[in-house]
């Protein structure tokens, strides 16, 4: 079994399978060959496990927020060397497609994505571009493995860019709403988040309250929790095209709106509402390089915690008996990571 690996494989939907694929090669120019230490779960591959995700194809080796070790580096690499400890960047773009070319790599015209349009680091080996490995020494496996989704936080908080007086609204509490939720609270205390779970509002009272950020529950009384006047930025992390559609009637006048969450559904709503207010609406995806280091240094000075996150760790083994239970709600999941050591 020398020339193979370990892998997990979405097979179809809902089906899920320990498999061994060939090992990687040596890394060409500019590569590097990584062994994957820790790996988180997240909404993306709980839609592709569903099948539910519209750039997701089977079969497919998932696994994108990552935590590698780097074994090997082709040659030409001088940004990391054997023994560095990385998170990945998992979005590979082309260099050359006008999004590129104006430093939005995240929208490649071309874009490629690590586990979601081309196999990931679901396996005990890979190889991947040097340049998309961000070193970070002192950070645990796991830390690196959230670096990821907190980068698209980052990014998704850029996009509203609230300022200091204005009154934002998060909706929807899984971990890519928490990861906006990170950010804008940094650039407002004025916060207020709800999601229609209990133990997800229940969770950001204990954790976020603290610090300043409202919570509401489902059905709460906005406008009353707003000085009456709604909220300046609306980040809608749902995906649900229900919720998407009312986020824009939880604007202020002059607000903004951000879809974070993604849907194959149409979103449906009343325009003159929208031109009434003159709102601005962003859509937000992936992240670029410069936020994955900001949300390095924030983990690295303690800015931002990532203990309470990690809801259920699964050993490598057990993906393909455990994987269901991780995609359900009702099980208390927050966050999960797969570790590979084990």
């Amino acid at each position: 079994m020398s020339g193979t690996i370990r892998a997990i494989r979405f097979e179809a939907p809902y089906q899920v399978r320990a498999v061994r694929v060939g090992a990687p090669p040596a890394p060409e120019p500019g590569h590097a060959l990584v062994r994957t230490r820790s790996v988180g779960v997240c909404g993306t591959d709980v839609s592709a496990y569903r099948g539910t995700f519209p750039f997701f194809d089977f079969p497919r080796i998932p696994g994108h927020e990552l935590g590698v070790e780097v074994l090997e580096v082709g040659a030409g690499v001088t940004s990391v060397v054997p023994g560095d400890t990385c998170s990945v960047e998992p979005y590979l773009n082309c260099g050359r497609c006008y999004a590129c070319r104006r430093g939005r790599s995240n929208c490649c015209e071309r874009l490629s994505v690590i586990g979601v349009m081309q196999d990931g680091g679901l396996c005990e080996r890979f190889t991947l571009p040097a340049g998309k490995l961000h070193r970070a020494a002192g950070l645990t496996f796991d830390q690196l493995a959230l670096v990821e989704t907190l980068a698209i936080g980052c990014h998704a908080a850029a996009r509203a860019a609230p300022v200091a007086d204005d009154q934002a609204l998060v909706i929807g509490l899984g971990p890519i709403g928490l990861a906006a939720l990170e950010f804008v609270r940094l650039r407002t205390a004025r916060v207020t988040v709800m999601d229609r779970l209990a133990a997800r509002v229940d969770f950001c009272r204990d954790t976020y309250r603290p610090a300043g950020a409202v919570v509401a529950g489902d059905g709460a009384d906005l406008r009353a929790g707003s000085d009456g006047r709604m909220f300046d930025v609306v980040i809608d992390a749902t995906g649900s095209p229900q919720s998407m559609a009312a986020a824009l009637t939880c604007a202020a006048h002059g607000g903004t709106v951000v879809f974070l969450g993604l849907t194959r559904q149409e979103i449906v709503f009343a325009q003159p509402e929208m031109h009434r207010r003159e709102l601005t609406l962003l859509a937000t995806r992936n992240a670029l390089p410069g936020d994955f280091r900001q949300v390095i240094d924030a983990i690295a000075v303690g800015t931002i915690d990532t203990g309470p996150w990690i809801t259920h760790r699964v050993a490598f083994a057990e993906v393909e008996q455990r994987f269901d239970a991780l995609t359900r709600p009702e099980t208390g999941v927050l966050k999960a990571v797969i570790d590979l050591a084990s």
